[in-house]
Order: C-alpha cells, then sequence, then structure tokens
C-alpha cells in the first residue's frame, strides 16, 4: 500500500468535504472558455474577460464545493486577491500548457512554461492538476504521455502536494467520423488508461465516465463498467463531466459513486449555460441560482454514495499514516 505524505494528506483533505468525499468544481477552462464567451472570434476574448468569467464562477459556486480547480493564467492568483475563494474550500491548479502539440490523432500535452509544482506549492495551493490527453493503444505516444505525468509526479513528492491526473481519450482513425465505434471502443480504453496512469505516483485518478450514455443505457452494465474502473484505479478517482448537459452528468455521478468513485470534479455540466448569457448580472443570476443548485444537487448524490478517499488507501480518518515521536527530523 501507497504510502502518502503528511503535506500530500494535509492537500486531499483540504480538497474534500470533512467526510472524505470530493466535491469539487472546474473551472480552469482556457481555449474551450473563450469559444464560449465568442464562438466566431474566440482569439479576440481578452484577459480582462477571462478574468472576470473566473471571478464570477468562483463567487457563485466555490462556497458549494470541497474545492475548485482553476487555471494559473486568468483564475487562480486572481480568485485569491480579489476575496471570492473562501479559506475553507480547497485549490487545484492545473500545471499544462492549454491544447497540446501534434496532430490530433497524436495529442502530446506540453507544460506550461514558466509555471510549476514549486510555485503551485508556494501560492498556498492544496494540490496540482494535469491533463493528458491518452491512448494506451498508440503505445509510443502513451509512454511519452505517461513519462510527463512522471515527471510532475516526481516533484508533486518532492513539495508533497497531491497530484491529480486527468487522462482524456481521444478518437482516432475510423473512429472520428463513426461515433457509435469510439463509445464501444471507449469503454476499455477508459479502463485501460486507469491502470496505466494510476501505476504512476499519482494520488487521484480524474476518470471519463466508461461508457457513452447515448449507446448504452443499462445500469447493470454501467454499474459494472464503473466497477471495472475502479478495480483498475490504485488511487481513489472521481468522475468528470466532459461538458455532457447537468442531467445526464448527475447519472453518471450516480452510477460511478455506488461503483466505488470517491466523488465528482465537474465543470461545464454546471454552469455552462451561463457562459452564452451577455448580461454579467444575468449571468450571476444564473450561476448563484442554478449553478449553486447544480452543485449542491450533485453534491448530495455523492455524500450519500460515495467511498471516502482514504478508504480507497486502506486507511481510517483518525489514523491516516503512523506518525512517530522523530517524524519532524526525518520528514
Amino acid at each position: 500500500m501507497k504510502r502518502l505524505g503528511i503535506g500530500k494528506i494535509r492537500g486531499l483533505q483540504q480538497i474534500a468535504n470533512p467526510d472524505g468525499i470530493f466535491t469539487m468544481c472546474a473551472m480552469d477552462h482556457r481555449g474551450s472558455l473563450r469559444s464560449m464567451i465568442d464562438e466566431e472570434s474566440p482569439g479576440e476574448v481578452n484577459y480582462e474577460e477571462m478574468v472576470e468569467r473566473k471571478l464570477e464562477l468562483c463567487s457563485s459556486l466555490a462556497k458549494y464545493a470541497s474545492a475548485v480547480l482553476l487555471d494559473p493564467i486568468f483564475g487562480a492568483a486572481q480568485c485569491i486577491s480579489h476575496g471570492v475563494l473562501p479559506n475553507n474550500t480547497g485549490l487545484l491548479v492545473s500545471i499544462e500548457a492549454s491544447g497540446y502539440s501534434g496532430d490530433k490523432e497524436h495529442r502530446l500535452t506540453r507544460l506550461l512554461d514558466e509555471w510549476g509544482v514549486d510555485k503551485i506549492k508556494r501560492m498556498g495551493a492544496s494540490a496540482v492538476k494535469i491533463l493528458v490527453h491518452y491512448r494506451p493503444d498508440l503505445e509510443l505516444l502513451a509512454s511519452q504521455q505517461l513519462n510527463t505525468v512522471h515527471m510532475v509526479a516526481m516533484e508533486c513528492i518532492k513539495y508533497d502536494l497531491p497530484f491529480l491526473v486527468e487522462p482524456k481519450s481521444y478518437p482516432v482513425g475510423n473512429e472520428i467520423n463513426n461515433p457509435q465505434e469510439f463509445a464501444a471502443r471507449k469503454e476499455q480504453l477508459v479502463i485501460k488508461t486507469a491502470r496505466d496512469v494510476t501505476a504512476q505516483p499519482i494520488d487521484v485518478l480524474k476518470a471519463e465516465f466508461p461508457a457513452d450514455l447515448d449507446y448504452r443505457k443499462n445500469k447493470p452494465e454501467l454499474i459494472n463498467l464503473c466497477h471495472q474502473l475502479d478495480m483498475s484505479s490504485q488511487v481513489p478517482w472521481v468522475i468528470l463531466s466532459a461538458g455532457v448537459d447537468f442531467e445526464l452528468f448527475c447519472q453518471q455521478v450516480e452510477i460511478a459513486c455506488q461503483a466505488g468513485a470517491s466523488g465528482f470534479l465537474g465543470g461545464r455540466a454546471i454552469w455552462q449555460e451561463a457562459m452564452y448569457i451577455d448580461d454579467a448580472r444575468e449571468r450571476v443570476k444564473y450561476l448563484s441560482t442554478v449553478g449553486a443548485d447544480r452543485l449542491k444537487r450533485l453534491t448530495e448524490i455523492a455524500n450519500r454514495y460515495a467511498t471516502p478517499w482514504y478508504k480507497k488507501y486502506g486507511v481510517a480518518i483518525h489514523k491516516l499514516v503512523p506518525i512517530s515521536e522523530r517524524w519532524y527530523k526525518e520528514y
């Protein structure tokens, strides 16, 4: 069983609720948020506009989440400096650059220039997050992506900060124009990816739902797939929303948590409609009513069904790591 450092434990406590369940809200979107704000010319959305949207999201929703995920460019420092991130809400910060290098069938994650685990630690964040595009069947590329994960994982061990990894599958070849074929393939891709990624020294897996509910609707089959995902993951895992509509995400969270997930890290499913509202007051009103209610509902589902993160590590909440008299000398 993996041993966690005291700093990682503290960070995991900060991003979970008191019962050890992750009820987290993602707002680290960059390219996709620009496209929501201005579909025609996303490149023209300026820094101030992006920061404004992050402040609105954080001030409206963070108080209902165990943690928020923010990006270093427009969100993390700005939400702290404007006082809109509550002191009892955990903070995860992204380390990767937006988008990917390579072509759309061979996607490579890049780390953001002049940014790293040391700075994330210094700013007082609770955890580090990376998104990696991942296909276990593209072995050379997969191994490059795992090298990147491993490199960041070692830095997180050095700074004793929790590390959350979000692998995202994507279609290649015939799957690109055949969504049903990709949906069928994705089930095992997500499960195999969990096995590969959690063999690295990471702390939490942010997993895709291992089925497409447009094509597979039988609940026992869906629970079985999520059980397979749970068995494949060596660390606690949460389910991501991937921009699906809210009602669908509720179903996914319930099924995943019944099968062993430790909660959710949802973004667009909670707040995307607000980003298409031009008037700032109307946007904030939507976020603080509809958005807040959605987050509360997801939290109720997770609290009812999810497995506390520490149980996945096989420890009890009152004894997460043995502490000796000399621990501070050896730390």
